[in-house]
């Protein structure tokens, strides 16, 4: 017959499981880790033995001690298994718990830690750059220059990474330092010159030369990815410097540049291209953010492989809060004086943003890499921050051609 399940109830205390063979064993087998030993005697204490299935109620006084040590070291007997089992189960529980929380509070402060360092950075970008378009001239363009170096230096260490090497042969390195410094020089021969269409064109041919000569098997993916990272990194950002400091006809509408400083240079400083250079720059900024929070909110669709986070949803509310951006700038700015023109500038500057980002999206993603580098904390590098501003100007046509379309607006 199978032993029935029971209970020692001890005075008003829980029911402690028990079972009739560990009552039946014998006494003398004490567990000394899990036997209870009273010291003296106790008359008000009551055992109480319970057997399921059944009324009765077994009553035992302690009329001895050995009453109460047999009692109490069944009890403890009692099965030690599932005990120890259930103690084990709870400590393992509670190990998984720790962990996972701790887990849990590290990443909550690492995300914290990255808000924080994109804030103060992106605040001290922010305001870097503003003051860099409001002085225009020389300071504008070295501090054009210096962002230029260091993206070029980003983009040929991205060449030269495992994902793309995977499929070409990227360029010597020394070429690379070369054509990062070359780069760098053109935003500051546009401002001298105006025109560096022939120094661009010189430039590539000495690159050219120099890996067609090089030792070993010249490969024609070095000359392509190097002929791209000159155009990319050095020739297109030069419209910056055309548009900032080429459009040098005062915004007299401008409400600003009537109470400018004269010190600063007072109404003629508020020039067509520093207008148009922030309106740009804030419709980029505007776009980014309209289509991240639209994107988060209602983003379903993806809008294309390249870059799966983003959406046709954020790129239509990016697009509606780039054109608003433009619009309300240019009522304040008083230019362009059109309405149809302040959208069509607002358009225009979306899909540069749009192609630009995109572009450095696919580099990036070839290269295998998530960041173009890790120059500005909580940001990454700097081509990830500027990519959205490299076709912006340049897409909109040739040099002189831009120049008489914005001052016809």
């Amino acid at each position: 017959m199978a032993p029935f399940a029971s209970f020692v109830e001890i005075s008003r205390y829980n029911l402690i499981p028990l079972s009739v063979t560990s009552l039946c064993g014998c006494p003398c087998r004490l567990l000394s880790n899990q036997t209870l030993i009273p010291t003296r005697r106790t008359p008000k204490l009551k055992l109480n033995v319970v057997f399921h299935g059944s009324k009765s109620v077994f009553r035992v006084r302690p009329t001895s001690i050995y009453v109460n040590r047999r009692l109490i070291t069944a009890v403890a007997r009692a099965e030690p298994e599932s005990i120890d089992a259930s103690n084990a189960e709870e400590e393992v529980d509670q190990g998984a718990i720790l962990p996972t929380t701790k887990d849990s509070f590290s990443e909550l402060q690492h995300k914290s830690s990255q808000l924080r360092k994109r804030i103060v950075f992106g605040l001290g970008i922010g305001i870097s750059v503003g003051g860099a378009v409001l002085a225009g001239g020389w300071v504008f363009t070295v501090a054009l220059a210096a962002a230029v170096f260091l993206g070029a230096r980003e983009y040929f260490e991205l060449v030269r990474s495992r994902g793309i090497t995977a499929g070409m042969t990227p360029p010597p390195r020394y070429v690379s330092r070369v054509c990062s410094v070359i780069c760098a020089f053109m935003p500051i021969l546009t401002l001298y010159f105006g025109n560096i269409d022939i120094s661009v064109t010189s430039a590539a041919f000495v690159v050219a030369t120099a890996l067609l000569m090089q030792r070993g098997n010249p490969r024609f993916a070095q000359l392509s990815s190097t002929m791209f990272g000159l155009f990319y990194c050095g020739y297109l950002p030069c419209f910056w410097v055309k548009l900032r400091c080429g459009l040098a006809a005062p915004a007299l509408n401008t409400r600003i540049g009537a109470g400018w400083p004269f010190l600063l240079g007072g109404q003629a400083h508020w020039t067509v291209g520093l207008v148009a250079t922030l309106i740009s720059f804030s419709s980029i900024i505007a776009a980014d953010t309209y289509a991240f929070l639209g994107g988060k909110a209602i983003g379903k669709t993806p809008l294309t492989n390249i870059s799966p986070k983003k959406t046709w949803e954020g790129a239509i509310v990016g697009l509606g809060g780039c054109i608003a951006t433009s619009v309300v700038l240019s009522k304040i700015l008083s230019w362009p004086a059109s309405l149809v023109s302040a959208i069509a500038f607002g358009f225009l500057n979306f899909f540069g943003s749009v192609f630009g980002d995109l572009t450095e999206s696919m580099i990036k993603r070839d290269a295998g890499v998530k960041d173009s580098g890790s120059l500005i904390p909580g940001h990454g590098g700097i081509l990830d921050r500027v990519d959205s501003y490299i076709f912006t100007e340049a897409q909109m046509m040739d040099s002189s051609k831009r120049n008489q379309f914005l001052l016809a607006l």
